[in-house]
């Protein structure tokens, strides 16, 4: 059976460590043929979000690397902080000297630090917030835009919160919301060079950023984690949660021929729990 990205080739950002969305949208472009450049922060995050989320290292990136390799194409792993300019631009050259030209781009990095109402939280949290799931997509997009190949597809890793309000998560709500915007944006201006772009909204996805915070509202509403698991399960239509190979699934299909006539849509995927007409 032909894969049917074959001869393509990919970056994803957030992608260094093999766990979450970013990886599983990797492992998929690698086995529909791709080769595919990973990209991530090799530190932790500062000290003032001390107990978030456990980013990459240079070790994580390379076993990445490697399982990459083993389904047999290409695979690079690449340091990126894409809320500093200079990382981008490092970035960006070595995506050229290693690939030249590229088909695929995955604006995936994100997160959500620095959890607190509007008006409790610190302006340096808040402005993290926007350059870590907005303005880091927008470097990385302009400053591969001329490494894209004409007929390139782009997604951007949204999320269910772009277009849902959730308390004590404000900045990344309205981070996310502007990242689904920005996508539309970038389909109407990259149309003359028939490059796609669309964004996916995951919902309740079972990843480490997922588990981190549903461990704060279990404590919140008075249930053990397990127990604020099965509630969250039942609460959607398909009665499960979501996985990472679920978002990476609709990820992967958006950037091949069959999603040709597919540009500025957001797509949930979020097992029925936001439907929209």
């Amino acid at each position: 059976m032909s894969k049917r990205l074959e001869g393509k080739k990919a970056l994803v950002t957030g992608a260094g460590k093999q766990t979450g969305i970013g990886f599983a949208i990797a492992k998929k472009l690698a086995m529909e043929g791709a080769d595919v450049i990973v990209a991530d922060l090799v530190r932790q995050l500062d000290e003032k979000f001390e107990g978030y989320v456990r980013t990459s290292d240079a070790d994580l990136m390379q076993e990445t690397v490697a399982a990459l390799k083993e389904t047999g194409v290409e695979a690079y792993g690449v340091p990126l902080d894409v809320t500093d300019p200079e990382s981008v631009k490092a970035m960006a050259a070595e995506v050229a000297d290693k690939f030249g030209k590229i088909d695929i781009l995955i604006n995936n990095a994100g997160g959500s630090p620095g959890v607190s109402t509007l008006v409790a939280m610190e302006e340096s949290s808040w402005l993290y917030n926007f350059d870590l799931n907005l303005h880091g997509p927008w470097r990385v997009t302009r400053a591969l835009y001329e490494t894209l190949n004409d007929g390139a597809g782009i997604v951007n890793v949204s999320s269910r919160a772009g277009k849902v309000p959730a308390a004590f998560q404000g900045a990344y709500c309205t981070a996310k919301a502007g990242l689904i915007m920005m996508t539309r944006i970038m389909a109407l201006e990259f149309s003359p060079r028939k490059i796609r772009a669309n964004s996916v909204c995951p919902g309740q996805i079972d990843t480490e950023l997922g588990q981190w915070g549903w461990k704060m509202k279990a404590g919140a509403e008075g249930l053990t984690y397990e127990q604020y698991r099965e509630v969250l399960a039942s609460r959607l239509p398909v009665k499960r949660l979501g996985t990472p190979q679920d978002v990476a699934d609709v990820a992967v299909y958006l950037v091949t021929d069959e999603a040709s006539f597919i540009t500025g849509q957001a797509i949930n995927v979020t097992g029925g729990q936001l439907m929209e007409l």
